[in-house]
């Protein structure tokens, strides 16, 4: 099966994300800004990209901050048949947060006269999206945590946040990275869970940390989930309110038993640590598909009846592509837009955990923003 292509930018020291580029919003890709309006999404016109994409660029180095999923040891399972329905997405979900540092409102910020600029500021930069810490930075993570749900409290509004620092992530692909060990992630983590404050908080546990797990030995894997079960429930006892989601793979990836049984394994079937799972991060399947995957993870999990799930809608629209192509495929849309109310039993919302635009490394450079990508993805 694939690895989800979970390429990010680590969320900068005090108020921002890690910059990719020196000039500001005069290309594809961008930094992020501050932006304090949000537009409500109405009918727009469609308009030409004035450049064609950027052509692809090369992996990183090992030690890039800006990290890249590569894909697994085999193809994975396609949902040629299921996609969903085009539309234009609803406004936003008032009960998430829109953290105003990111790298789609750089470039909105800075590209009012690019012809794309009205379908990309309402389609994509008007939603909520998740904030990823991927950097290992022990020392400033505390801060950094606090000033997205603090600032989420202030508003009334739900943050989603993604701890993204295990050891040997990405077993050693585009993606690695992560603290030196686990005596240091666990360390990390707690400063991490410190940042958490008290209103309401969706965590979204390290992706790929349980699905992609079989590249370790079976010791490394019961270390790794021994530290997941142990950060599911420092995130509860800091923060009571916190909703903390562990990772489910993706309806094409491991079969439902396997991976609630790693799942049980790293404290997700426990209250104590967990509110259920999430799939589809930075992947195509369809919702369909996930919403029945995810339940018969749920169902072979146990746990408590209040577990659920939620899903990663941010590139889904058109489903997974029939080739099983991860990066950048051509032909995907928008998702369903973020909500917290779903109206499916067992299925506790829709996310955008991968902000779209943001490269997995063909359109533009590996996790930064590219407006031809998030263009073609929002028209």
């Amino acid at each position: 099966m694939v690895v989800a292509a979970c390429v990010v930018v680590a969320v900068g020291a005090a108020t921002g994300m890690i910059s990719a580029l020196d000039d500001r919003g005069r290309s594809d890709e961008a930094r992020p800004p501050e932006v304090t309006r949000s537009p409500s999404l109405e009918s727009l016109p469609l308009v030409p990209s004035p450049s064609p994409s950027a052509t692809k660029s090369p992996s990183p180095t090992p030690a890039s901050p800006t990290p890249r999923k590569k894909a697994g040891p085999s193809s994975p399972t396609p949902s040629p048949t299921r996609t969903e329905q085009t539309r234009q997405p609803p406004a936003p979900s008032a009960r998430l947060y829109r953290h105003p540092d990111s790298q789609v409102l750089e470039w909105v910020r800075g590209n009012s006269g690019d012809p794309r600029y009205a379908v990309i500021e309402a389609r994509i930069a008007a939603q909520p999206a998740a904030v990823w810490f991927a950097d290992f930075t022990p020392d400033t993570i505390t801060a950094r945590v606090r000033a997205v749900t603090s600032g989420g409290s202030a508003l009334g509004r739900v943050p989603v946040v993604v701890p993204y620092a295990i050891p040997d992530r990405d077993c050693g692909g585009y993606s690695q990275g992560g603290a030196p060990d686990l005596d240091a992630y666990d360390a990390w983590i707690d400063r991490f869970a410190a940042g958490l404050g008290s209103g309401d908080v969706i965590v979204i546990l390290e992706p790929d940390s349980v699905a992609q797990s079989e590249c370790l030995s079976a010791t490394e894997r019961a270390d790794r989930f021994a530290s997941l079960a142990r950060a599911g429930r420092a995130f509860k006892t800091a923060n009571p309110k916190a909703r903390v989601y562990y990772d489910a793979g993706h309806s094409g990836w491991n079969a439902p038993g396997k991976q609630a049984e790693w799942l049980r394994r790293a404290g997700a079937a426990s209250a104590a640590s967990s509110d259920g799972v999430f799939s589809n991060v930075s992947n195509f399947h369809a919702t369909t598909d996930e919403i029945a995957y995810d339940r018969q993870v749920l169902d072979a999990l146990g746990g408590p009846a209040s577990l659920g799930a939620v899903i990663d809608t941010s590139r889904n629209g058109a489903g997974a592509p029939a080739d099983g192509e991860w990066c950048d495929p051509a032909g995907r849309k928008l998702g369903r837009a973020p909500t917290l109310g779903t109206g499916e039993s067992r299925i506790d919302g829709y996310l955008w955990v991968k902000l779209p635009g943001e490269s997995d490394g063909c359109k533009g450079r590996p996790g930064t923003f590219t407006a031809s990508y998030a263009y073609d993805l929002a028209r």
